[in-house]
C-alpha cells in the first residue's frame, strides 16, 4: 500500500482521502443481489459474484485499467521488411482485462443461454459485466461484440456451429491465427460507412459471389470496431441489396484475409479499444442469412448491444459515484467529514437515485432477455425499454460523471483519479450502437408497428408502480398520442417511459424509502437542471448509507 503520511519532500499529506480500492464491488452494492422479484440466486451464483466483487475491486485490477488507457494500442500495418502486417499491438494490461472478462464468460451468454437448461444466463451475466465495467470500459467492445455476434451467427446454421464453440470458450486466445487453430474467439464489427453513418441503406461496400456462400468483399468501412477480433460481421451490398458477411481475418489456408487497416481513430476516450478504419481487398466474407436482408440479420446483434450500453454505463455512473462518496467520507472541510456537509449529502443521494435506477433498470433488460422466449410480455417489454433504457441511462452517465468529478474538486480533474477517465469513457454509449434520435425513432417505430405490445408494457409498468402507476401511465399515453402528431416531441415520450420503467425497476430491487425518493424527484414533472435538489423530506444520508456500504 502507498505510504500517505509525507509527499516525499518532508511535508505531511493530510486531509487526503486513501487510494480507492479494497472495496468488494458486489457486497458493497446490495443491488447488485436483488433478484427483482424473482426466486433469490443459488449460494453458487452467489459466491460466484462476491468473488469476481472482490477482484473487480482489488488495487490490480483497478491498476490494470489505468495502464490499459495509459499506454494505448499501436497499428503495425507493416513488418520491418515491407509485407502487409494489419495487426493492433496492445499493453499487456489489456490482455489481462480480456483474460478476466473471458474467464467470466462475460463474452458467451448469447451462446450459453442456448444451451439445454441454461437458467438467468443473461442476467448472471450482466450483474458480472456491470462490476467490470467499473473497472474498465473500453476492453468491453470486444467482449460486447462478441456475444451479441452468438445471436446473429444462427442465421447460418453451419457457420454457427463452428464459431459458436469457440465463442463459448473461457480461455483468452490473442493469437493471430485461424479460427481452428485458437482456442477461443472474439468477433467485432464493420457496418457503417463514410457516406452512411447510421443509414446503412447508403453502404457502396460491394460483395460478389464466388463459391456456396461465399464472397469476395471490397468497400471500405469508416467505423471497424475492434480490428484485432478473429472475424467480423460485415454489411456489404449484393444484387439484392445490403447482406451480412462473417469476415474472417485469417483464413482456415493460414493466409491473411483481405482487411487493409488504415489508421486506428484518435478518440476523446475509450483509449484502451482499439477502432479503425479498414479498405477491404478481395476479403473472403460468409453469407450470414439471406441476400438483400443484412440489415435484419444485423438487427439481432442491436438489442444485446444496447443492453450492454447501458449495463455500462450503469457501472461507470455507479464507479464514479463510489469515488465521489469514498473521497467525501475521507475529506475533512470547514469542521467536519465533507459528506456530513448538508449541501453535500443531497447531492451524492440525488446522483445515487439515479444510480441506483439506472442500474435496476439495466438488469430488469437482462430479465427480460432470459424471460424473453417463452414470455410474449417480455418480449414486448425488450423492444419497447430497450431503446428508452439506452437512451436515458448513458445520457445521464454524462451529467452522473462530470457532477462526481466536481465532488473531488481538483482532485478528480487529473489523471492520477479514475474519475477523469470516465468522464472521458461516459460518452461513448450514447453514441454506439444509436444515438438518442435513433433510440427516440425506434421507439416510435415499435408503438406504431405493435401498439398492443407497448399498451401491455404500460399496463405492467403500472401494475409495478402501486398508487403512482395510474397517473404516471396516463402521462405516457398523453405523451404517446401527442408523437403520432409531432414526431419532433419523441424524446419527451422516451424519457418518460424511462423514468418510470426505472421507477418500476427500482421499486422491485431496492426499499421504498429509495424508490419513493426517486419517483417522487423524477416523475413529478419538475425540471432538474443540476444534483442535489432532492426535497429535504427524503433522507439524503439513508440514501447514501444504504446504496453505498461501508466495508
Amino acid at each position: 500500500m502507498p505510504k500517505t503520511n509525507s509527499n516525499g519532500a518532508g511535508q505531511p499529506v493530510l486531509n487526503q482521502a486513501p487510494p480507492y480500492f479494497g472495496y468488494n464491488l458486489c457486497e458493497s452494492d446490495p443491488l447488485v443481489f436483488s433478484s427483482l422479484g424473482h426466486a433469490p440466486d443459488s449460494d453458487s451464483v452467489r459466491t460466484d459474484l462476491i468473488k469476481m466483487g472482490a477482484q473487480c475491486g482489488a488495487a490490480d485490477a483497478l491498476d490494470l485499467g489505468r495502464m490499459a488507457n495509459v499506454h494505448k494500442p499501436e497499428l503495425k500495418t507493416h513488418d520491418a521488411y515491407g509485407r502487409r502486417l494489419d495487426i493492433v499491438e496492445f499493453h499487456p494490461s489489456y490482455h489481462a482485462l480480456m483474460r478476466r472478462s473471458f474467464a467470466a464468460g462475460l463474452h458467451c451468454a448469447s451462446v450459453d443461454a442456448l444451451q439445454p437448461g441454461a437458467k438467468n444466463a443473461h442476467f448472471n451475466r450482466a450483474r458480472r459485466y456491470y462490476m467490470m465495467s467499473q473497472v474498465e470500459m473500453g476492453h468491453l467492445c470486444p467482449i460486447t461484440m462478441t456475444n451479441a455476434a452468438g445471436m446473429a451467427l444462427q442465421h447460418n446454421p453451419e457457420i454457427a456451429e463452428k464459431w459458436q464453440s469457440l465463442i463459448a470458450s473461457r480461455t483468452y486466445d490473442q493469437r493471430f491465427r485461424a479460427a481452428s487453430q485458437k482456442n477461443s474467439v472474439s468477433l467485432g464489427m464493420g457496418l457503417t460507412e463514410k457516406q452512411g453513418g447510421t443509414d446503412l441503406r447508403q453502404i457502396v461496400t460491394t460483395a460478389e459471389r464466388v463459391g456456396e456462400g461465399e464472397y469476395l468483399i471490397n468497400g471500405h468501412k469508416w467505423f471497424f470496431s475492434a480490428p484485432m477480433s478473429d472475424a467480423f460481421l460485415v454489411l456489404a451490398r449484393t444484387e439484392a441489396g445490403p447482406s451480412c458477411f462473417l469476415v474472417p481475418r485469417v483464413l482456415e489456408g493460414g493466409s491473411v484475409n483481405g482487411l487493409n487497416l488504415i489508421r486506428l481513430k484518435n478518440k476523446m476516450g475509450n483509449l484502451s479499444n482499439a477502432s479503425s478504419e479498414v479498405e477491404f481487398e478481395d476479403a473472403h466474407g460468409f453469407l450470414l442469412g439471406e441476400e438483400g436482408q443484412g440489415i435484419k440479420t444485423i438487427l439481432s446483434m442491436v438489442n444485446p448491444t444496447r443492453l450492454d450500453c447501458a449495463l455500462g454505463s450503469a457501472g461507470v455512473m455507479r464507479g464514479a459515484v463510489a469515488r465521489a462518496v469514498h473521497h467525501t467520507r475521507h475529506r475533512q472541510a470547514f469542521g467536519k467529514a465533507l459528506f456530513d456537509q448538508p449541501v453535500m449529502n443531497r447531492v451524492l443521494a440525488d446522483m445515487a437515485l439515479d444510480v441506483a435506477a439506472a442500474s435496476a433498470l439495466a438488469f430488469r433488460l437482462a430479465r427480460a432477455f432470459d424471460a424473453a422466449p417463452e414470455n410474449e410480455l417480455e418480449r414486448d417489454y425488450l423492444r419497447v425499454i430497450t431503446p428508452v433504457a439506452k437512451y436515458w441511462v448513458c445520457k445521464t452517465a454524462n451529467v452522473v460523471t462530470g457532477e462526481a468529478m466536481e465532488c473531488l474538486g481538483g482532485n478528480g480533474y487529473v489523471e492520477e483519479h479514475d474519475l477523469a477517465r470516465f468522464y472521458r469513457e461516459a460518452p461513448v454509449n450514447s453514441i454506439w450502437e444509436g444515438s438518442g434520435n435513433v433510440m427516440a425513432l425506434d421507439l416510435m417505430r415499435v408503438m406504431t408497428k405493435n401498439s398492443s405490445g407497448f399498451l401491455a408494457v404500460l399496463d405492467h409498468l403500472e401494475g409495478r408502480l402501486g398508487q403512482a402507476g395510474k397517473v404516471s401511465v396516463e402521462v405516457l399515453q398523453a405523451a404517446a398520442r401527442t408523437c403520432i402528431d409531432d414526431p419532433g416531441s419523441a424524446r419527451i415520450l422516451t424519457e418518460q417511459l424511462a423514468l418510470t420503467a426505472a421507477a418500476a425497476a427500482l421499486r422491485e430491487a431496492a426499499p421504498s424509502f429509495i424508490s419513493d425518493a426517486f419517483m417522487d424527484s423524477r416523475l413529478a414533472g419538475q425540471w432538474r437542471s443540476s444534483y442535489g435538489m432532492l426535497d429535504a423530506r427524503h433522507d439524503a444520508r439513508s440514501i447514501v448509507d444504504w446504496l453505498y456500504v461501508v466495508a
